[in-house]
């Protein structure tokens, strides 16, 4: 495979400091609408980075399932990822929208959200994944896929005669953005990047890096 001459020029769009909105979080959902509207694959899947006891990093593709003032998504308390953020709760998140020849980083501090939040969520996925979420002993070595399977059949067994609830070690967590980085493709590698900097809670500053 000739993988270093895999090139692609990009030349839909340009990005100026003065196209932007001045809060960073209306202008991500001005994007994220965007590439909804274009139907990108999966357009609220993002690579979410966290940080272990050693300071290595770890990142994984997780999905955006809120929006208020930071980023809502879920997962097992008790996975590598669930660990690191309460050990260490601070994060980066990077969006891809190759369709739209775009991307946003974004970093911030983590905090979990309410349980009545979680019990929400959790309540309006399909019956499937709360069974699953109780199933999985994530992030754990198990021996093989049929442990899984087995306990798919134990769980969905049990909660024949139990009320189906939220696990304890399953809920959200939100990430409250520090830092915006918007980043439109541009040709010969020139692209567009403005960078939004928090101040105080209503107050950022943006700025132009260059590629």
């Amino acid at each position: 495979m000739d993988i270093a001459n895999i090139r692609k020029d990009y030349t839909l769009r340009a990005l100026e400091l003065d196209e932007v909105t001045d809060s960073p979080l209306e202008q991500f959902s001005l994007w994220l609408e965007e590439a909804i509207t274009a139907k990108v694959n999966e357009p609220n899947a993002m690579n979410l980075a966290t940080i272990n006891a050693q300071n290595r990093p770890s990142s994984r593709i997780v999905l955006l399932k809120g929006l208020d003032y930071g980023f809502i998504f879920y997962t097992n308390y008790n996975s590598q990822k669930g660990q690191e953020l309460q050990e260490r709760p601070f994060a980066a998140l990077n969006f891809f929208w190759p369709e739209l020849e775009r991307q946003v980083r974004i970093e911030g501090n983590v905090e979990k959200t309410s349980e009545a939040d979680s019990d929400r969520y959790f309540h309006s996925r399909p019956v499937g994944s709360q069974i699953g979420a109780w199933a999985s002993p994530q992030s754990q070595v198990i021996p093989s896929r049929f442990f899984l399977e087995d306990r798919e059949k134990e769980m969905t067994s049990r909660f024949q005669n139990e009320t189906l609830h939220r696990p304890p070690h399953w809920g959200g967590f939100r990430l409250i953005p520090t830092y915006f980085e918007f980043w439109q493709g541009r040709a010969s590698r020139l692209h567009d990047r403005i960078v939004f900097e928090r101040q105080t809670t209503e107050e950022w500053t943006r700025k132009i890096l260059a590629p």
